[in-house]
């Protein structure tokens, strides 16, 4: 799944936490997390949309899944 991400915005969410460089690998590993991660909401939230015997996923299973994923809301 990592592969669906270019290295370039991942370069970019490191980037917004200071005025770093970031090498290769490091972008690289931030494609797989977030790939990682990505995956197992998307299949949380077709989870849900699926218990609700719904054949589209809402933003609400979306929003629902990400909190049981990663926890809380935070503002930006």
């Amino acid at each position: 799944m990592a592969e669906e991400f270019t290295l370039a915005p991942m370069r970019r969410l490191i980037k917004k936490q200071g005025d770093l460089r970031i090498s290769e690998e490091a972008a690289e590993e931030m494609r797989r997390a977030v790939g990682e991660l990505a995956t197992r909401i998307a299949e949380a939230a077709a989870e849900n949309a699926r218990r609700d015997n719904r054949k589209t996923v809402l933003e609400r299973d979306i929003r629902t899944a990400r909190l049981r994923e990663v926890g809380g809301e935070r503002e930006t």
